[in-house]
């Protein structure tokens, strides 16, 4: 079978609209992967950081937050959607109706239910490989989240920790017990 590329995941990804499937899909390595949706509380912490990111990041016009809707081209030619992105504003000074054609900045991988550590650790690293400057992995089961950074340091964080990104965020600060849903009681 020969590889496939972004152009077949595009008919493949326009025929799944039309028969009312909304599948997330990936190009990796030739093969097209097929993502399921995330669980609940994966998606909730993903908004989180994006919330508490954008408030810093959008004020200061220091450049653009993704969700899990946005795919990067990558420079292997890979087609990839990070739960979370960021890409500098000198690197894309305006949004396009496309792919992003760039590895971003910085990219979040949130682990879901169905994940596996193992794989998330392994496509943060490509990201760095190719280009990106910082990748966070966050696993809501266990609380932690671990920063890697392209010069090869790697952090582990847990609740009462503090999570700095200054190579892209100057003196933004997230405490990563805000990353957590919150537990409504019912006398609230």
């Amino acid at each position: 079978m020969s590889n496939l590329t972004v152009k077949d995941l595009e008919i493949l990804q326009d025929t799944l609209n039309q028969v009312g499937l909304d599948y997330q899909l990936e190009l990796d390595e030739g093969k097209i992967l097929v993502m399921g949706p995330s669980d609940i509380i994966s998606s909730e912490v993903g908004v989180q950081l994006i919330r508490l990111l954008g408030s810093w990041v959008y004020p200061r016009r220091l450049g653009r937050l993704f969700d899990s809707s946005g795919a990067f081209i990558l420079p292997d030619t890979n087609l990839k959607v990070p739960d979370v992105s960021f890409v500098r504003a000198q690197r894309l000074k305006k949004s396009v109706r496309y792919f992003g054609e760039l590895t971003p900045d910085l990219v979040v991988e949130i682990k879901s239910q169905s994940d596996r550590i193992k794989s998330l650790k392994q496509k943060i690293k490509k990201y760095l490989e190719l280009g990106a400057q910082v990748g966070i992995l966050i696993d809501p089961d266990e609380e932690i989240v671990i920063v890697y950074r392209s010069n090869g340091e790697e952090i582990e964080l847990k609740n009462g920790d503090i999570l700095t990104i200054p190579e892209l965020f100057g003196e933004w600060e997230l405490s990563i017990f805000e990353l957590w849903p919150p537990v409504f009681d019912e006398d609230e």
